[in-house]
C-alpha cells in the first residue's frame, strides 16, 4: 500500500515528528499534526497551508487523541497512515525524580503510543487497511543510565506493539503495525528536556540528522515493515544485549552517563517541557548538535539483520566487542582522569 492519502503524526511539531511531517507532505500526503504546543502548531500550519490540519492535543489523554483522529479524518479524508512519535524524557538519577515526573514521561511516551494506536485502529478497521508506525529506540534493547522513564517507555512500546501485531495477524487484518528503532539524533529534546546532570545533555555519538529517521518511517509506510534498525549503533546495541548483557551493564555504568553529557555547562533553572511545552522555541526538526550530525546512515530490516547475526554470530560478537569497547573506553578514561 503506497497511495498518498491522509496521515497523522502524533508529536509532529519538533524533532523526528517534524521531519516526518515534512517527508509525508513531500510524498503527497495530507497530514494531521497532533502536539501540545499551539505556537509550534501554528508554525507548521503556516508552512504547509492546506496540506496540514493541526490540533492541540495531549497524547497522554486517550479521549483527546480519539477525538483528534476523528476530526482529522472528517476534514482531510480516510486516515491510511498513523505515526506515533511524541516523547518526553528527563536526564536524571531515578531517585531524584518525583513520582509525578516519572509518570508524566511514561504517560506521554508510552501511553501516547498506546492511545494513538487505539485511535488509528478504530478508524482503519472500518476499511480493513492502514499503516501504523511506532517510533522506538535502540534504548528499547539496551537502556542507559539517567533516562529510566524514557527507557522503560521504549521497552514498553516494543512489547505493546508486538502483542497487538499478533492480534492483527490472528484476525487476518491487512493493517500493519511496525516499529522504527532509532539511534541518537540531533533533535530539540536535548535543549528542552529536564536535566539534573552536571553538563547539558547530548545525543550519544554517533549522531544522525532527524531526516534519516523520517526516511526510515517512510520506508516502513511503503513496505509495511515489521521493524527497522536505523544507524549503526542500533544493531550494535541489539546484538550486544543478546550476547554480552552483563558486560554492557558494566560498560554503561562506567561510561553511559558521560556519553550523554556534552562539554557545555548546565546553568540550571532553564525551562523544560515535562509539564508544558517550552515557549519561545521554534518548530524545528533539528537541535543544537547539527555540526556533529551525520546525513546518511543504515536502515536495516531487523529480521534480516537477526538472521545474518545468527548465521555469523561468533564473528559478529567479536566485531561488536571491538566496536563497543572503542566507543565506550574513551569517555570512561575521561571520567577517571
Amino acid at each position: 500500500m503506497h497511495i498518498p492519502g491522509t496521515a497523522v503524526v502524533a508529536g509532529g511539531t519538533a524533532g523526528v515528528g517534524r521531519a516526518t511531517v515534512d517527508a509525508l507532505i513531500a510524498e503527497g500526503y495530507r497530514v494531521g499534526v497532533l502536539a501540545r504546543g499551539r505556537a509550534r502548531l501554528a508554525e507548521v500550519a503556516a508552512r504547509h497551508g492546506e496540506r496540514v490540519m493541526t490540533i492541540p492535543c495531549d497524547v497522554g489523554e486517550a479521549r483527546d487523541v480519539s477525538r483528534a483522529g476523528a476530526a482529522v479524518e472528517e476534514a482531510l479524508g480516510p486516515i491510511v497512515v498513523w505515526v506515533n512519535c511524541a516523547m518526553l524524557t528527563s536526564f536524571s538519577p531515578f531517585e531524584a525524580m518525583a513520582p509525578q515526573e516519572f509518570d508524566r514521561i511514561v504517560k506521554t511516551t508510552f501511553l501516547g503510543t498506546v492511545n494513538g494506536t487505539r485511535a488509528a485502529l478504530s478508524l482503519m478497521k472500518r476499511r480493513g487497511e492502514g499503516r501504523i508506525v511506532n517510533v522506538g529506540s535502540g534504548l528499547a534493547y539496551r537502556p542507559v543510565p539517567f533516562q529510566s522513564a524514557y527507557c522503560a517507555s521504549k521497552h514498553a512500546i516494543k512489547g505493546f506493539t508486538e502483542s497487538i501485531r499478533s492480534e492483527l495477524i490472528r484476525e487476518g487484518s491487512e493493517i500493519t503495525l511496525g516499529m522504527v528503532q532509532l539511534p541518537a539524533l540531533d533533535t530539540p529534546q536535548f535543549d528542552w528536556a529536564r536535566n539534573r546532570l552536571d553538563r547539558k545533555p547530548q545525543p550519544a555519538p554517533p549522531i544522525y540528522r532527524p531526516e534519516l529517521a523520517a526516511r526510515a518511517v517512510l520506508k516502513a509506510v511503503r513496505e509495511g515493515s515489521r521493524e527497522l534498525f536505523v544507524g549503526r549503533s542500533v544493531p550494535q546495541l541489539v546484538l550486544g544485549t543478546m550476547v554480552l548483557p552483563g558486560w554492557l551493564d558494566r560498560k554503561m555504568a562506567d561510561a553511559g552517563g558521560e556519553l550523554q553529557m556534552s562539554d557545555r555547562p548546565e546553568p540550571g533553572g532553564r525551562p523544560d517541557n515535562i509539564d508544558a511545552p517550552v515557549e519561545g522555541m521554534a518548530s524545528d526538526a533539528h537541535g543544537s548538535y547539527g555540526d556533529r550530525a551525520l546525513d546518511g546512515g543504515l536502515v536495516l530490516d531487523a529480521d534480516l539483520a537477526r538472521k545474518a547475526v545468527f548465521l555469523g554470530l561468533p564473528v559478529a560478537a567479536l566485531g561488536l566487542g571491538l566496536l563497543l569497547g572503542r566507543a565506550l573506553a574513551e569517555p570512561g578514561r575521561r571520567r577517571r582522569g
